[in-house]
């Protein structure tokens, strides 16, 4: 475990709603995979941006003051991104960006070639890939994952990738498998015989567990959720490479040419944005002295990523007389109990039970778990598994050991 007792409580009333939904009551959140917690200083600065008339680039005040903040965002993003250069922007949603990044990159590259992705993906980047593969005339070439490992390998990709592969996608994690993909080696393998692939990845899953670094990857385009790691909805955040940025994309005429987004942008998603890089700031500090930014955020990460380790392995192995999930009878784990890629994120299923049924169970007990389905959304991983559903839980830092207990609890009795 990372966090003594007393952090732990510091770090949890940091978070709105933390053990108590405005709706339910008092319940556990193992549901962060659909959507982190938010930091209550998101909720205030969010709030206080709301009430802002002011528009940026009018030469007023209130207006600079905007374009400052926003500024000050794209700093703090680089900075946790460690991504020394490129842009940073957002949109509409994760989705939403990787549909345009990779839309960009396919009419960019031109007629012709190939484009790769990963059968581990999201629909968010294989329907993007599928559909803008076709309209510029490029052949679809899929890196099948591991079934079993509920990941996929460089080797994989180099099997797959062929000296006219023009734009390829990487899942930095899964949602379903909660198993991670090692970037910096995939887009390796992928240079290896297409040096001028561009490549995009999907780190929404992958966001709020571990540090992101883009200066090592060697990609072009990287995107997340920012709900999804202790901001709000309502907006995506992308970076590109220098490289994606230049080309010749959407944009108004007339218009800077380097410039990625439309229309007015919401300044209080930019400076929720500046609230979660605080936030991991402050966390760091605990358990690093040094005085760069950049070191207190990996001390964050490798924390956070300790953290739920341990919670991952109570839920699997269990403790005193609590049996852990990799051990009830008929009770299978998707990417198996030993897995060392596990990021924050447990998918079960048991013999002869539905998974929506156990999911009820432990929401009439205050427990918040969610059904992945063999639908568009996951029947990738679930259907080679023989799998209809599956029961998705997932952690997040805050999350304590006695949450983790109570679900324990109520699955040994089911």
């Amino acid at each position: 475990m990372a966090f003594s007792p007393e952090l732990l409580a510091e770090i949890r009333a940091r978070f709105a709603h933390v053990d108590r939904c405005p709706f339910q009551g008092e319940r556990v959140f193992f549901e962060n995979a659909g959507g982190a917690l938010t930091l209550k200083s998101v909720v205030e600065t969010s709030a206080g941006f709301a009430a802002i008339p002011d528009n940026q680039g009018r030469d007023n005040i209130a207006s600079k003051a905007l374009v400052d903040i926003i500024q000050k965002a794209r700093q703090d993003a680089h900075g946790l991104f460690n991504a020394s250069g490129g842009q940073i922007f957002v949109g509409e949603s994760g989705t939403e960006l990787l549909f345009r990044l990779i839309r960009s990159a396919c009419v960019a590259s031109g007629e012709g070639g190939s484009a790769v992705f990963s059968t581990v993906e999201h629909p968010a980047t294989r329907s993007a890939i599928a559909h803008w593969a076709t309209v510029t005339g490029k052949e679809l070439l899929a890196v099948v994952h591991d079934d079993a490992a509920g990941s996929v390998g460089a080797q994989a990709y180099a099997a797959s990738v062929r000296p006219d592969t023009r734009v390829a996608t990487i899942l930095h994690c899964s949602p379903v498998t909660g198993i991670g993909n090692d970037v910096a080696a995939i887009a390796a393998a992928i240079r290896t015989t297409a040096p001028d692939c561009f490549i995009i990845v999907d780190g929404i899953q992958f966001a709020a567990h571990g540090a992101i670094d883009i200066d090592a990857y060697g990609i072009d385009g990287y995107v997340v959720s920012p709900y999804k790691m202790f901001s709000r909805h309502g907006y995506g955040l992308a970076w590109i490479s220098d490289r994606l940025g230049a080309v010749p994309h959407e944009r108004l005429i007339d218009g800077p040419e380097l410039n990625w987004e439309f229309g007015t942008r919401d300044t209080g998603s930019y400076a929720t944005f500046s609230d979660v890089v605080a936030y991991l700031d402050w966390l760091g500090a605990h358990f690093t002295a040094s005085a760069g930014r950049r070191a207190r955020i990996e001390a964050a990460a490798s924390a956070i990523q300790a953290q739920e380790h341990d919670l991952c392995t109570l839920m699997l192995e269990g403790e005193g007389n609590l049996t852990g999930l990799a051990h009830l009878p008929g009770v299978g784990i998707v990417a198996g109990a030993g897995n060392e890629g596990r990021k924050g994120l447990v998918s079960f299923w048991k013999d002869g039970m539905p998974a929506a049924e156990i999911v009820a169970k432990l929401n009439e007990a205050g427990i918040r778990t969610h059904v992945r389905k063999a639908d568009h959304y996951s029947a990738n991983i679930l259907a080679p598994l023989g799998l209809e559903a599956c029961v998705r839980v997932s952690v997040c830092h805050y999350n304590s050991r006695d949450e983790v207990k109570k679900m324990l609890s109520v699955l040994n009795s089911l």
